[in-house]
């Protein structure tokens, strides 16, 4: 699986850069798909978010506080931007420090399943994540990809020569 990490100019700012994916042949970013699939059903937890991401790209940074950790493997930066106990959708993404966030997609997470894993489109959501950010971890491995004080640059299209 092919792929670009595509900043949105209306979140990032000087504190926080915000990326999305978006997947060859597709025509829209996980994100954007995800806020489409659930702006009508889920309008003020869709826009508490998109207030959240704003914060964090032009005045907060991406702070811990923000993100519920350890929703993929150990060491995979795979988070969910933090829901209120009464709130229902999860949004995966990765956080590299307090410089980056790429976001990914999700859905509602009933309060009656206790994990990601029980729900299909999370487990969905979140398998891709993790897949993601293994291939991310892997390009700031080889150089492809730095992180510095000023969030992520380099080459921020991967090509998966063995992916599906």
């Amino acid at each position: 699986m092919n792929f670009e990490l595509v900043e949105i100019p209306s979140l990032s700012g000087d504190c926080c850069q915000i990326f999305s994916i978006l997947i060859e042949g597709e025509e829209q970013t996980l994100f954007e798909n995800f806020a489409e699939e659930y702006e009508e059903e889920y309008v003020d937890e869709i826009a508490d978010m998109y207030n959240s991401l704003k914060f964090m790209g032009n005045e907060g940074g991406a702070r811990p506080q923000f993100f519920k950790d350890k929703e993929g493997s150990p060491g995979d930066g795979v988070s969910a931007l933090y829901d209120h106990p009464d709130k229902m959708l999860r949004l995966y993404c990765i956080v590299y420090g307090r410089v980056a966030v790429i976001l990914g997609g999700g859905g509602p997470k009933p309060k009656s399943i206790r994990a990601w894993q029980d729900d299909p489109k999370l487990c969905r959501e979140a398998t891709m994540m993790k897949y993601i950010s293994s291939k991310i971890t892997q390009a700031i491995k080889d150089g492809d990809i730095k992180i510095t004080d000023a969030g992520l640059s380099g080459e921020l299209k991967i090509i998966d020569d063995y992916g599906d």
